[in-house]
């Protein structure tokens, strides 16, 4: 448990107002853009929102990038909406391409558009202005909407939660400040289907209780898994499987760390000599890189190991040492049986929308 949640749960009493007087806002916010009070763009292409109801650790950007390898598998055009958390750049929106810097993409948008570059990137807070000058720039026929569950400036045609067990749990219902969740659970009836970050065990042996919680929104509930498929070299691009059980250095700046350690244990078979953590989105520095490389010359490491959202901001400054893991989403049982997993879910999903679309003269309803 983080050292954030646990000081929320011991201020919990104190905290609990606030986090009522948030949720308030927040419903009253939903009323306003049910209502049309508050203006929403609908986009002209299907369009679905991966986001999730409380912060980080989800899986959301992982989620998101296999939608961009779906849309390249099955030859359409995608197009991805984006915040871009802590980009900076000169103008709105940004088209995020490979090469750009970190600090004017983010760091997400950059790893998206770097692995996927025949996608297109679009950072801009506003993101029905991006999304009406992308349509028009670049003529997509599918668009994503990163983090979008409470962007509800952009209408979607299916609104994806992402959830972590803990959501299940002691976090269930618990709001910021009090909690991690930034909407009330009466905000889950938008969803049109639940991904839980969980192995097949974990889910198979924890889906009654998740029946419990969800059940009566009439949702399917999808698990599935970040797993690694191999280490990449961040400089040259050679892949290998392991280390030979030579001593690695581990460093993060991802919001789940102890996460990406134990990753790294189960999938090389013993632990990095030692693991740097730095802060979420951290901004890499010449001086931390230096730290970084001599911290594994001291313990004898032959490897640094980091995250891919990491490797595209160490990558201007590192040395040779450093490599990457290779991820790949890997979907598993559901509530609808252990052979209906997500992906072909989706792919059902997005027959019925353009089956939909081509009844009613090439136009789509959307949801919420």
């Amino acid at each position: 448990m983080s050292d954030i949640t646990t000081l929320q749960q011991s201020f919990a009493p104190l905290l609990k107002p606030f986090a009522w007087a948030n949720a308030k806002a927040m419903r009253l916010r939903e009323w306003a853009y049910r209502r049309g009070v508050m203006k929403a763009w609908t986009p002209p292409v299907v369009t679905v929102a991966v986001g999730n109801i409380g912060w980080g650790g989800t899986g959301k950007t992982p989620i998101a990038g296999w939608f961009l390898n779906w849309a390249e598998a099955h030859n359409r055009k995608a197009m991805l909406l984006t915040r871009g958390y802590k980009a900076h750049p000169n103008s709105y929106p940004y088209h995020v391409v490979p090469g750009a810097l970190a600090e004017e993409a983010g760091d997400e948008p950059l790893m998206l558009a770097t692995e996927h570059p025949e996608a297109v990137v679009l950072v801009d807070p506003v993101r029905s202005r991006s999304g009406k000058l992308g349509v028009k720039q670049f003529d997509p026929q599918l668009i994503i909407l990163d983090d979008g569950f409470q962007h509800m400036a952009v209408k979607r045609h299916c609104n994806l939660v992402l959830l972590k067990p803990e959501d299940l749990s002691h976090q269930w219902n618990a709001l910021i400040p009090a909690g991690s969740w930034r909407e009330p659970k009466e905000a889950l009836h938008r969803a049109d289907a639940f991904l839980i970050k969980i192995g097949p065990e974990g889910f198979d042996s924890l889906l009654p209780h998740f029946d419990t919680l969800l059940s009566h929104l009439r949702r399917p509930i999808f698990s599935f898994q970040i797993i690694p498929t191999g280490l990449r070299h961040v400089l040259t691009g050679q892949v290998k499987k392991n280390f030979d059980k030579k001593n690695y250095l581990l460093v993060t700046g991802v919001g789940a760390p102890d996460q990406v350690e134990r990753t790294a244990k189960q999938y090389l078979g013993y632990k990095p000599a030692k693991h740097i953590v730095f802060r979420d989105h951290h901004t890499y520095t010449k001086n931390d890189v230096f730290r970084i490389e001599s911290e594994a010359r001291a313990r004898g490491c032959e490897a640094i190991l980091c995250t891919p959202k990491d490797a595209v901001k160490l990558g201007p400054m590192c040395s040779d040492l450093f490599w990457k893991f290779d991820l790949r989403v890997q979907f598993g049982p559901s509530s609808i049986g252990k052979e209906n997993r997500f992906d072909t879910w989706w792919d059902r999903r997005h027959e019925q929308l353009l089956s939909q679309k081509a009844s009613h003269g090439g136009h789509l309803t959307p949801g919420e």
